[in-house]
This record gives structure tokens, sequence and C-alpha cells, in this order.
């Protein structure tokens, strides 16, 4: 899992540029955390839907394609349930469940305190492909 924790961390260019870190990754498994900064907030002054959302995103996208294959997300849903405003926040995606075509998760987003701030759920199609190239580990990055 060390790869795909590499890979995602380094090639998932948006979940960077939002200052999303992979914290760990196993077998239909993720979780992620994003530190809030003036960038994530709305004009309420709380984090913006779409920030929390690409942090459930990004730990979905990791725990889908946990098992190797490539898998392309094809529903989501997203439940806001308490305001977020400063500290990080935590996405823990889980495999619920998975055949050859289809596969579905549960993303808990959670504050420091461990409050639950959002419950996101999402779909799957896996396909044949593998998620690393093959040529990935030769220099650590896709050439």
């Amino acid at each position: 899992m060390d790869v795909m924790k590499q890979f995602f961390s380094n090639e998932d260019k948006f979940a960077r540029h939002c200052g999303i870190e992979l914290l760990d990754v196993g077998e239909g498994w993720a979780k992620a955390c994003m530190k809030i900064e003036p960038q994530h907030l709305n004009g309420a002054k709380t984090v913006h839907g779409g920030a929390i959302f690409t942090l459930a995103d990004f730990a979905f996208a990791v725990a889908s394609n946990s098992h190797g294959y490539l898998a392309m997300g094809i529903n989501t849903s997203v439940s806001y349930v308490k305001a977020a405003l400063e500290g990080k926040l935590y996405a823990e995606a889980r495999e619920q469940a998975i055949n050859p075509k289809l596969a579905s998760y549960s993303v808990l987003i959670t504050d420091d305190a461990g409050d639950t701030v959002a419950i996101f759920q999402g779909m799957v199609y896996r396909k044949r492909g593998a998620i690393i190239p093959d040529n990935y580990l030769a220099g650590g990055k896709e050439r």
C-alpha cells in the first residue's frame, strides 16, 4: 500500500492544490485530512461545501482504487450536518460492497473534536486496467 499512498499523494494534483494529505490507505479503506485555511472558507466564514466534498471525494477515490484496478466514480451524494470553522478535517472512506463491476463506499468527514461534519456516499465503476502505470515504480513517478 506504500506505492498506492505515494502514487495518490504525488499524482492527484487537485488534492495537493487543495492542501489535502493522504494519511493512510489499506484495501478498501483510506484516510485523508485537510488543514482549514482561509481559501477553504465561504462567505459565511465556514468551510465551503466544495472543500468538504473534495476532501471526501479524494478519500473515496483512494479507497476505491486501493485494489489496484482503475475505479471511476459514477454517483456520489453528501449530507452536511455541522459547520466547520477551524483546525483540521478528516475523511475516512470505507468499502461497503464490491463486485467485479461496481463498488460502493461511505466516507465520514469529522473535525478535530471527532464530531461528524458530513456524510458522503459514492459508487464506482471498476475497470480492468491498473490504476498505477507499470513504469511508475521505475522512477517513483510516471515518466
